[in-house]
């Protein structure tokens, strides 16, 4: 795993590790789990090794970054049907919001696990494909597609999501407007 190489590797006084929002409340447990939600479950398994590794440590959590929600709605728009996870809420933050932090946080002294880091509002998938296909002049069906498994069953529940750290300030409107302006 890169994240033992890396623990292993490690000479600085202080590792600064990104995860994300939910990595401890989403179970990754079937082989289902595994295919769609491998990120996170692979995100709290190096939390772990880094935890344990007894080096100094800090590690933020964040939610989804505007960039990857964004490469999600392009790759989902070039089908002829967009399914939704019926139930999914996502709360896309800026990735240069979260770098500031990181900066911040790899200057002080290790804190271990930190406040999460989310984007100032959640979103329905539904809404954000919405959104994404009227920037850019496109026009499909949305169609609500339930997940199964534990792990879906926590999104749907909110696990992903941090309303009480609704931290970031760049709306996902706003970075959508900047990134479909040459769509």
């Amino acid at each position: 795993m890169k994240t033992r190489h890396l623990v292993d590797a490690a000479g600085s006084p202080h590792l600064v590790y990104i995860s994300v929002v939910g990595a401890e409340r989403t179970p990754v447990v079937s082989g289902l789990d595994r295919a769609m939600f491998g990120y996170v479950a692979a995100k709290r398994a190096s939390e772990e090794i880094i935890t344990g590794s007894g080096l100094p440590w800090t590690t933020l959590r964040a939610t989804q970054f505007h960039e990857l929600t964004l490469t999600t709605a392009r790759a989902m728009a070039r089908m002829p049907v967009l399914p939704a996870p019926s139930g999914f809420r996502i709360q896309p933050i800026a990735a240069a919001e979260v770098a500031d932090r990181l900066a911040e946080l790899a200057l002080a002294e290790p804190a271990g696990l930190v406040a999460e880091m989310g984007g100032p509002r959640t979103y329905d998938m539904k809404d954000v494909l919405r959104g994404y296909l009227k920037a850019t002049g496109r026009r499909r069906p949305i169609l609500p597609v339930r997940l199964p498994g534990k792990a879906a069953a926590a999104f749907r529940a909110g696990a992903n999501l941090a309303p009480g750290h609704a931290v970031g300030h760049r709306t996902w409107e706003d970075f959508l407007a900047a990134a479909t302006a040459a769509d």
